[in-house]
């Protein structure tokens, strides 16, 4: 279990080494980055990104290098799960380099939603796993990628606070191989849909 552990947390550390440079932005990158927010991306994500929709991920406070890997796996078509085709595959299609960076940078930099309370049996569960991981099943701890309190790390996304369905369903989706990730793969692959369901309530707490 400690071995898979450290080995998880060296894939992190290169994730982040060699995970993507922000983009040095001008004023009018970031200018317009914000115009987009409040003006179209707001319909789907909420203002500054904290959405209420469950089926649009909160995007404030997120990391923005794991913001800017999505958004160019979007627009390059290579994120393939459903809501990815349906939402941001057009979306992000004629997205520039610059204007990801800059949206990657508003977004990281935008207070995140307060988390909401779910049932604690639930919750509790969860926080058992994020911690300690489940031993017996050979699952690491989620915390030693996605950091304590599941802020993020740099590559490796805020999970604090983002709607229980909509981390249920990316699990399901990165269990099935409809999203490509291989290294949460191997991790949630052996997860039950209970053991998801108390992780996402879990995170949404937070």
């Amino acid at each position: 279990m400690k071995s898979a552990a450290r080995k998880l947390l060296t894939m992190g550390v290169l994730a982040c080494a060699i995970g993507p440079a922000l983009a040095e932005l001008s004023d009018i990158d970031k200018k317009e980055a914000a115009k987009l927010a409040t003006e179209t991306c707001v319909s789907c994500h909420g203002p500054g990104g904290r959405s209420t929709a469950p089926t649009f991920p909160r995007l404030a406070g997120q990391q923005a290098a794991y913001l800017e890997t999505q958004l160019k796996a979007f627009r390059d078509q290579t994120r393939a799960d459903p809501d990815a085709i349906a939402y941001m595959w057009g979306m992000a299609s004629q997205l520039s380099d610059n204007t990801i960076a800059a949206l990657a940078e508003y977004y990281s930099q935008q207070h995140p939603a307060a988390g909401t309370a779910r049932d604690a049996a639930q919750v509790t569960a969860g926080r058992e796993i994020y911690e300690k991981g489940i031993p017996s099943q050979q699952i690491p701890a989620c915390e030693t990628c996605h950091g304590k309190g599941a802020v993020g790390v740099g590559a490796f996304p805020r999970l604090a606070g983002q709607h229980a369905p909509y981390l249920f369903k990316q699990m399901l989706v990165i269990q099935n191989v409809l999203r490509s990730a291989p290294v949460m793969h191997g991790i949630v692959k052996d997860l039950t849909p209970q053991q998801m369901q108390q992780l996402a309530a879990y995170l949404e707490s937070l």
